[in-house]
Protein backbone atom coordinates (compact mmCIF):
# COMPACT_ATOMS: atom_id res chain seq x y z
CA UNK A 1 0.00 0.00 0.00
CA UNK A 2 2.81 2.46 0.87
CA UNK A 3 3.62 1.94 -2.68
CA UNK A 4 0.78 3.06 -4.12
CA UNK A 5 0.64 5.95 -2.54
CA UNK A 6 4.17 6.28 -3.59
CA UNK A 7 3.54 6.48 -7.42
CA UNK A 8 0.11 8.22 -6.65
CA UNK A 9 2.13 11.51 -5.92
CA UNK A 10 4.86 10.84 -8.66
CA UNK A 11 2.09 10.51 -11.06
CA UNK A 12 0.73 13.93 -9.68
CA UNK A 13 3.09 15.49 -10.02
CA UNK A 14 4.03 14.40 -13.81
CA UNK A 15 0.70 15.68 -14.94
CA UNK A 16 1.17 18.42 -12.86
CA UNK A 17 4.68 19.27 -14.45
CA UNK A 18 3.48 18.61 -18.16
CA UNK A 19 0.39 21.06 -17.85
CA UNK A 20 2.84 23.86 -16.70
CA UNK A 21 4.76 23.29 -19.37
CA UNK A 22 1.99 23.82 -21.46
CA UNK A 23 0.68 26.53 -20.37
CA UNK A 24 4.17 28.34 -20.40
CA UNK A 25 4.21 27.08 -24.45
CA UNK A 26 0.78 28.95 -24.99
CA UNK A 27 1.50 31.87 -23.37
CA UNK A 28 4.97 32.59 -25.06
CA UNK A 29 3.37 31.66 -28.36
CA UNK A 30 0.62 34.58 -27.95
CA UNK A 31 3.44 36.66 -26.54
CA UNK A 32 5.09 36.39 -30.32
CA UNK A 33 2.09 36.61 -32.24
CA UNK A 34 1.82 40.13 -30.90
CA UNK A 35 2.90 42.83 -33.27
CA UNK A 36 6.15 44.67 -31.99
CA UNK A 37 4.34 47.96 -31.83
CA UNK A 38 0.57 49.21 -33.20
CA UNK A 39 0.81 51.78 -36.12
CA UNK A 40 -1.50 54.32 -35.40
CA UNK A 41 -2.81 54.10 -39.01
CA UNK A 42 -1.57 51.90 -42.17
CA UNK A 43 1.88 53.35 -43.98
CA UNK A 44 -0.07 53.94 -46.90
CA UNK A 45 -2.44 56.22 -45.19
CA UNK A 46 0.27 58.20 -43.58
CA UNK A 47 2.15 58.56 -46.98
CA UNK A 48 -0.99 59.93 -48.56
CA UNK A 49 -2.10 61.95 -45.76
CA UNK A 50 1.03 63.50 -46.23
CA UNK A 51 1.12 64.65 -49.49
CA UNK A 52 -2.46 66.14 -49.55
CA UNK A 53 -1.01 68.15 -46.05
CA UNK A 54 2.18 69.70 -48.44
CA UNK A 55 0.02 70.05 -51.55
CA UNK A 56 -2.95 72.16 -49.16
CA UNK A 57 -0.10 74.48 -47.89
CA UNK A 58 1.86 74.69 -51.27
CA UNK A 59 -1.62 76.06 -52.96
CA UNK A 60 -3.42 78.09 -50.40
CA UNK A 61 -7.08 79.33 -50.99
CA UNK A 62 -5.70 82.51 -50.17
CA UNK A 63 -2.70 82.33 -52.62
CA UNK A 64 -5.50 81.37 -55.47
CA UNK A 65 -7.78 83.93 -55.10
CA UNK A 66 -4.46 86.62 -54.97
CA UNK A 67 -3.95 84.90 -58.78
CA UNK A 68 -7.22 85.55 -59.75
CA UNK A 69 -7.20 89.20 -58.53
CA UNK A 70 -4.24 89.86 -60.79
CA UNK A 71 -5.53 88.03 -63.80
CA UNK A 72 -8.34 90.07 -64.18
CA UNK A 73 -6.71 93.45 -63.02
CA UNK A 74 -4.34 92.48 -66.13
CA UNK A 75 -7.44 91.81 -68.46
CA UNK A 76 -8.63 95.20 -67.58
CA UNK A 77 -5.79 96.57 -69.49
CA UNK A 78 -4.38 95.75 -73.41
CA UNK A 79 -0.97 94.68 -73.48
CA UNK A 80 0.04 97.87 -74.53
CA UNK A 81 -1.08 99.66 -71.47
CA UNK A 82 0.21 97.30 -69.09
CA UNK A 83 4.01 97.27 -70.97
CA UNK A 84 3.78 101.67 -71.09
CA UNK A 85 2.26 101.20 -67.03
CA UNK A 86 5.51 99.45 -66.33
CA UNK A 87 7.38 101.53 -67.85
CA UNK A 88 6.49 104.88 -66.48
CA UNK A 89 6.78 103.67 -63.82
CA UNK A 90 10.29 102.36 -63.90
CA UNK A 91 11.66 105.65 -65.76
CA UNK A 92 9.61 107.69 -63.03
CA UNK A 93 10.80 105.68 -59.77
CA UNK A 94 13.54 103.19 -60.87
CA UNK A 95 15.92 104.55 -57.96
CA UNK A 96 12.59 104.34 -55.20
CA UNK A 97 11.77 101.16 -53.47
CA UNK A 98 9.05 99.07 -54.34
CA UNK A 99 6.21 101.36 -52.43
CA UNK A 100 7.83 104.29 -54.37
CA UNK A 101 6.78 102.73 -57.42
CA UNK A 102 3.72 101.48 -56.00
CA UNK A 103 2.84 105.23 -55.13
CA UNK A 104 4.11 106.10 -59.10
CA UNK A 105 1.56 103.07 -60.49
CA UNK A 106 -1.31 104.69 -58.15
CA UNK A 107 -0.92 108.29 -59.72
CA UNK A 108 -1.28 106.87 -63.07
CA UNK A 109 -4.06 104.55 -62.47
CA UNK A 110 -5.92 107.54 -60.71
CA UNK A 111 -5.54 109.82 -63.19
CA UNK A 112 -7.15 106.61 -65.51
CA UNK A 113 -10.08 106.89 -63.30
CA UNK A 114 -10.62 109.98 -62.93
CA UNK A 115 -13.10 112.00 -65.07
CA UNK A 116 -10.28 114.97 -65.94
CA UNK A 117 -7.85 112.69 -67.66
CA UNK A 118 -7.95 110.23 -69.91
CA UNK A 119 -9.59 106.60 -69.93
CA UNK A 120 -6.31 104.91 -70.84
CA UNK A 121 -2.98 104.30 -69.42
CA UNK A 122 -1.42 105.02 -72.63
CA UNK A 123 -3.68 108.10 -73.34
CA UNK A 124 -2.63 109.42 -69.64
CA UNK A 125 1.16 108.68 -69.98
CA UNK A 126 1.25 110.77 -73.35
CA UNK A 127 -1.16 113.28 -72.63
CA UNK A 128 0.11 117.19 -73.46
CA UNK A 129 -0.82 120.27 -72.33
CA UNK A 130 0.29 123.15 -74.34
CA UNK A 131 2.84 121.16 -76.41
CA UNK A 132 4.30 119.84 -72.62
CA UNK A 133 3.88 116.22 -71.85
CA UNK A 134 2.71 115.36 -68.49
CA UNK A 135 6.10 112.97 -67.64
CA UNK A 136 9.62 114.30 -68.13
CA UNK A 137 10.47 110.37 -69.41
CA UNK A 138 8.32 110.75 -72.27
CA UNK A 139 9.39 114.30 -73.36
CA UNK A 140 13.32 112.69 -73.29
CA UNK A 141 12.90 109.56 -74.56
CA UNK A 142 13.67 107.60 -71.12
CA UNK A 143 10.62 105.58 -71.25
CA UNK A 144 11.70 104.09 -74.33
CA UNK A 145 14.99 102.60 -73.08
CA UNK A 146 14.54 101.63 -69.80
CA UNK A 147 14.94 98.11 -68.69
CA UNK A 148 12.30 96.66 -66.19
CA UNK A 149 13.13 95.44 -62.96
CA UNK A 150 11.08 92.59 -61.59
CA UNK A 151 10.26 94.87 -58.27
CA UNK A 152 8.58 97.06 -60.52
CA UNK A 153 6.47 94.63 -61.80
CA UNK A 154 5.34 93.27 -58.38
CA UNK A 155 4.94 97.03 -57.57
CA UNK A 156 2.07 97.41 -60.46
CA UNK A 157 0.78 94.15 -59.76
CA UNK A 158 -0.20 95.27 -56.40
CA UNK A 159 -1.43 98.21 -58.11
CA UNK A 160 -3.59 96.54 -60.26
CA UNK A 161 -4.78 93.84 -57.39
CA UNK A 162 -5.94 97.29 -56.22
CA UNK A 163 -3.46 98.59 -53.12
CA UNK A 164 -3.53 102.34 -53.07
CA UNK A 165 -1.19 104.37 -50.46
CA UNK A 166 -1.39 107.51 -52.58
CA UNK A 167 -4.36 108.85 -50.96
CA UNK A 168 -5.93 109.72 -54.17
CA UNK A 169 -2.84 111.64 -55.65
CA UNK A 170 -3.07 112.44 -58.86
CA UNK A 171 0.17 114.43 -59.55
CA UNK A 172 4.05 114.07 -58.11
CA UNK A 173 7.57 115.91 -58.83
CA UNK A 174 10.59 115.62 -57.56
CA UNK A 175 11.49 119.36 -56.37
CA UNK A 176 15.29 118.88 -56.97
CA UNK A 177 14.90 117.98 -60.75
CA UNK A 178 11.88 120.03 -61.22
CA UNK A 179 12.24 123.65 -63.00
CA UNK A 180 11.49 126.46 -60.16
CA UNK A 181 8.61 127.39 -62.53
CA UNK A 182 7.23 124.12 -62.50
CA UNK A 183 7.04 124.01 -58.94
CA UNK A 184 5.83 127.18 -58.17
CA UNK A 185 2.73 125.88 -60.23
CA UNK A 186 2.43 122.88 -58.05
CA UNK A 187 2.68 124.81 -54.86
CA UNK A 188 0.27 127.60 -55.69
CA UNK A 189 -2.63 124.96 -57.91
CA UNK A 190 -2.53 121.97 -55.86
CA UNK A 191 -2.59 120.11 -52.18
CA UNK A 192 0.64 119.28 -50.86
CA UNK A 193 -0.31 115.32 -49.68
CA UNK A 194 2.68 113.49 -48.32
CA UNK A 195 6.29 113.04 -49.81
CA UNK A 196 7.88 109.60 -50.19
CA UNK A 197 11.45 109.01 -50.98
CA UNK A 198 12.00 111.39 -53.74
CA UNK A 199 8.79 112.21 -54.69
CA UNK A 200 6.09 114.74 -53.45
CA UNK A 201 2.59 113.47 -54.09
CA UNK A 202 -0.16 116.75 -54.49
CA UNK A 203 -4.02 116.30 -55.35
Amino acid sequence: MYKKYICFIFLCNVIFSLCWFNIEKIADARQLSKPAFQAEEPLEERIETSVVMDESRAVSPQRVVEVNVLESARESLSNEDYDILLKIVESEAGGEDEDGKLLVANVILNRVNHPKFPDTVKEVVFQEEKGVFQFSPVADGRLYSVKVSDETIEAVDRALCGEDISEGALYFASRKNASPERMKWFDEHLEMLFSYGGHEFFH
